[in-house]
């Protein structure tokens, strides 16, 4: 009686070291399974896919505006610091703020409404109002708050900067150290904002579609969540299953001893 359970607890000790491993395929990105899982060229429909470029403001984002003209005296009217000797920290001191109905407040010039506009259409509407102030008025327009946000199950969650003009998911993903050997790669969810509230994606890691998907490249204020693998619970690491194993082995050595004895 004795044997059968010392085995029995041997048993599930490999069990339970066993389950810690996770399989290749669950890791594998963009899996290829033949011909039908080819991205066709012919189905690729680029307006699916929204571009950072054309992020639309929306309230609470943070701009930094600068003046630029052949007369600094007049762009010194408007510009709180030089963009040159900018950090993060004093663009958001110094940016501004789009309130709850859309619009910034700048100095002589007064309310102008930016929400549900792209950088590059603020930039030309500016260009146009400063007209009046500055001869030959160049503006540059920046969004502050311009990040990712990676949590869950991956290395290093955290907040990122966007310092490209286009990141993909997968650069995102990179970002934070990629996922663990823990998270679940084919229930990746994205958070995106909108002026109508969240909207939420999910989608596997391994499946080729994503890249012709609205959601391949990330824009400003996203969220990447990577939930665990429902079993992460009741996996134990290799340092505790080294553990068990040693403690099994003495075991088996003492009974060993003691039948021997007897």
């Amino acid at each position: 009686m004795k044997t059968k359970q010392i085995l029995f607890y041997i048993a599930m000790v490999l069990f339970l070291g066993l389950s810690s491993c996770v399989s290749r395929k669950k890791m594998t990105y963009l899996k290829y399974s033949g011909a039908l899982s080819k991205v066709d060229p012919s189905s690729f429909d680029g307006r699916k896919m929204v571009k950072p470029s054309e992020y639309k403001i929306m309230p609470y984002d943070n701009l930094f505006i600068n003046v630029s003209s052949l007369d600094p005296k007049w762009s010194s009217m408007f510009n709180t610091a030089s963009e040159g000797s900018l950090t993060e920290e004093s663009a958001i001191l110094q940016g501004y703020l789009v309130d709850i109905e859309g619009n910034i407040e700048i100095p002589f010039i007064g309310k102008v409404r930016v929400m549900g506009e792209t950088l590059e259409q603020i930039k030309t509407k500016l260009e146009s109002t400063f007209s009046s102030y500055v001869k030959d008025a160049s503006i540059t327009v920046r969004l502050v708050n311009n990040h990712v946000s990676v949590i869950g199950e991956v290395m290093t969650p955290g907040k990122y900067q966007l310092t490209k003009v286009r990141v993909n998911i997968f650069e995102a993903l990179a970002m934070a150290g990629d996922l663990s050997s823990y998270g679940n790669r084919t229930k990746i969810q994205l958070i995106r904002p909108t002026p109508y509230g969240p909207v939420v994606k999910e989608f596997s890691l391994g499946d080729r579609s994503i890249l012709n998907s609205e959601f391949y490249y990330v824009m400003p204020n996203d969220i990447i969540y990577a939930p665990p693998l429902k079993g992460k619970s009741f996996q134990v690491n290799s340092s505790v299953f080294a553990i068990l194993i040693s403690v099994a082995n003495a075991g088996l050595v003492v009974f060993a001893l003691l039948n021997t004895s007897n």
